[in-house]
C-alpha cells in the first residue's frame, strides 16, 4: 500500500480541512489558533537562541547561521500539524481550495482567516511575553542584540519588498503543508514540512505569524520600534503577501487543476456554513 497520497487526494484533504475549520464554532477555531501561534513562537524562540548563541559562526560563516536558524525553526510548524493546532498561513491555501469548490462562501472564508490570524497573534504575543521575557531568554546581551537587529531589519524594508518576500514565504509554507498532507506516517509528514520551511527561513523571507512573535519580542527587549512601524512597515505587507502567496500562488492553481467538475450549488454552501448540513467530505487526517 502506498505511503503517499496523490496530488488529487492532497487537494481533497485541503478542501476538507478548510471546510471543517471554516464551519466550526469560532471559540474552537480561535483556541486552536492561539495554540498555533504559541507553537510558532516557540519555534522562533528556539531559532533565535541558537543563532544568537553562535557569534563566532556568524563572523566566520554567516551562511551557516542562516542555515542553523532555518534548520530548527520548523519545530513550530511540525507541532501545529501533528497536534491539530491552527495556522493562518497554511489556511490561506486550504481556505481558497474549499471556497473554490464552493464548500464555503466568501463570508465564511473571511471569518475563517480573521479568527485564525487573531488567534495566532494572541498566541505569539503570549509566548513572547511569558516564555521569552519572563525567562530572560530575549533580554540577555547576545539574544537581545540579535533579536533587535533582526526586527529593525524587518521594519526597514520597502513595502513592496516585504510583500514579495512574504509571497515567497507562504508559497513555501503551503508547499510544506501539502507535502505534510502527502505522507501517511509521522516521519514522512515531518520531513515533508521541514525542508520548505527551512528554505524560506534561511532565505530571510517574511512570515506574518512569526513576525507577530519577533516584533513584539524585540520591543520587549528594548527595540525602538513604534506600533506604526510594526504594523505599516511589516505586518500589513507581510500579511497581504502571505495571503497572495498561499491563496493565489498555491491554493487557486491546485484547485483549478484537481477540482472535479461537480461543485456545490450556492444554497448547499449556505446550508453548510449555517450548520444545517455536513460537509460530506472524506475524513482524512490533516
Amino acid at each position: 500500500m502506498s505511503q503517499l497520497r496523490s496530488p488529487a487526494e492532497i487537494v481533497e484533504a485541503m478542501a476538507h480541512t478548510g471546510t471543517e475549520k471554516a464551519t466550526m464554532p469560532i471559540w474552537k477555531l480561535g483556541l486552536m489558533a492561539v495554540l498555533g501561534g504559541m507553537f510558532i513562537g516557540l519555534g522562533t524562540l528556539l531559532a533565535l537562541e541558537c543563532a544568537a548563541g553562535s557569534p563566532g559562526l556568524a563572523a566566520s560563516d554567516p551562511g551557516l547561521v542562516k542555515l542553523l536558524f532555518g534548520a530548527v525553526f520548523p519545530l513550530g510548524f511540525i507541532a501545529v500539524t501533528l497536534t491539530g493546532a491552527d495556522l493562518f498561513t497554511s489556511n490561506c491555501a486550504a481556505g481558497m481550495v474549499s471556497a473554490w469548490q464552493r464548500h464555503i462562501n466568501t463570508a465564511a472564508l473571511g471569518r475563517f482567516w480573521l479568527v485564525s490570524y487573531v488567534g495566532n497573534m494572541v498566541g505569539a504575543i503570549i509566548t513572547a511575553w511569558l516564555f521569552g521575557l519572563q525567562t530572560h531568554l530575549i533580554t540577555s546581551d547576545t539574544s537581545s542584540a540579535y533579536l533587535i537587529h533582526l526586527a529593525m531589519g524587518k521594519v526597514s524594508h520597502p513595502f513592496w519588498m516585504t510583500f514579495v518576500k512574504a509571497m515567497l514565504a507562504n508559497l513555501l509554507v503551503c508547499v510544506a503543508a501539502m507535502q505534510g498532507y502527502s505522507a501517511k506516517d509521522t516521519l514522512g509528514r515531518m520531513l515533508g514540512i521541514w525542508f520548505p520551511v527551512m528554505a524560506f527561513v534561511a532565505l530571510g523571507m517574511e512570515h506574518s505569524i512569526a513576525n507577530l512573535f519577533i516584533l513584539p519580542a524585540a520591543v520587549m527587549a528594548g527595540a525602538d520600534i513604534s506600533l506604526t512601524q510594526m504594523v505599516w512597515n511589516n505586518l500589513i505587507p507581510a500579511t497581504l503577501g502571505n495571503i497572495v502567496g498561499g491563496a493565489l500562488l498555491i491554493g487557486l492553481p491546485y484547485a483549478l487543476i484537481y477540482t472535479k467538475a461537480r461543485v456545490r450549488p450556492a444554497e448547499e454552501v449556505d446550508a453548510v456554513v449555517n450548520g444545517a448540513a455536513s460537509s460530506a467530505l472524506p475524513d482524512m487526517a490533516h
